[in-house]
């Protein structure tokens, strides 16, 4: 083990979910020090392995993750949450069915540790605002997000001003639906995601259309500005965005690699873990998961739906 891990003070951090290869990803980024993103500062000591057995994603996943995990990093396979969130500074909620954040939210918010929720937050808005409460009933800080928001052509984009303000933006993306979740809460957040960085908050409306090859989606923006998202059903993987400014607009390819998105998302979560204060705000990832929602009743009845 690389030696700087062994310091105080490096940040000891638990998952709670092993049925998602961010868990794998997160930890060779952390304690991997030949890693060419590798991200000092943190290290993951203790896991709650999780999984959710009618999700076949999930169920296949659970056995493999812990077993690497456990025999590479030296991570410490624990019996509940509870316990994972006793021994460490910060948490990551990675579990990847977002039915089961609610419950696991509330069993480790008692103990005030900042929490990372890895997308989707939550499946419904009704959940997610129950999660909030539980966070603002415990002090605790928190924060949730896909990791396409943090591409770097995007991160890079959105710190420059040139062009002048954002005025509108269409994503596109692949739209891999799973039966046990709700519609675009599974791969059509990644394509939310990028359009709220870019956009913020502030939707008033969406109206959606589906077909077998795609589904399009715009948002109408209180002030105006609006979005367009396109959910690709075929063998099209690719992701990116269109950021229209008031002085030109530019072409993003979210998928290229300059640097790993994982780890840009990292270095933000330990600035987060540091300080308490997110790097997405609250009232952005609440707005966001009404806003799925709101695709998922439009894309089945055509109408617009008022947030």
């Amino acid at each position: 083990m690389d030696e700087s891990l062994k310091s105080s003070s490096v940040l000891r951090l638990g998952l709670i979910g092993l049925d998602t290869s961010h868990v794998k990803l997160f930890s060779e980024l952390l304690m991997n020090p030949d890693h060419p993103h590798y991200v000092p500062g943190a290290r993951i000591v203790a896991a709650f392995s999780g999984g959710s057995p009618d999700v076949q994603v999930s169920a296949n996943r659970v056995e493999g993750y812990k077993q690497e995990l456990r025999t590479a990093y030296g991570i410490e396979m624990l019996d509940s949450p509870e316990a994972v969130a006793e021994q460490v500074d910060g948490l990551l909620l990675t579990a990847v069915d977002g039915r089961t954040h609610p419950e696991l939210f509330r069993r480790i918010a008692p103990f005030g540790k900042p929490t990372f929720v890895d997308k989707p937050f939550a499946v419904s808005q009704s959940d997610s605002q129950g999660m909030a409460e539980v966070a603002s009933r415990y002090g605790l800080s928190w924060m949730s997000s896909s990791v396409r928001r943090y591409a770097a052509s995007l991160v890079e984009a959105l710190a420059s001003l040139e062009g002048g303000e954002v005025v509108g933006a269409e994503a596109y993306g692949p739209l891999d639906l799973l039966p046990e979740l709700p519609d675009w809460y599974w791969y059509g957040i990644h394509i939310v995601e990028t359009a709220y960085a870019a956009l913020g908050t502030g939707c008033k409306k969406v109206t959606a259309t589906a077909d077998q090859r795609q589904e399009v989606v715009t948002g109408v923006w209180g002030d105006g500005r609006t979005v367009q998202l396109r959910g690709n059903r075929g063998p099209n993987n690719n992701h990116g965005l269109l950021l229209h400014r008031q002085r030109g607009t530019v072409w993003l390819d979210t998928a290229v690699e300059q640097k790993s998105k994982y780890a840009t998302l990292l270095e933000r979560l330990l600035v987060f873990f540091q300080s308490g204060v997110p790097d997405i705000a609250p009232e952005e990832t609440l707005e966001l998961i009404r806003f799925i929602e709101a695709v998922n009743e439009s894309r089945l009845t055509g109408k617009t739906v008022y947030l």
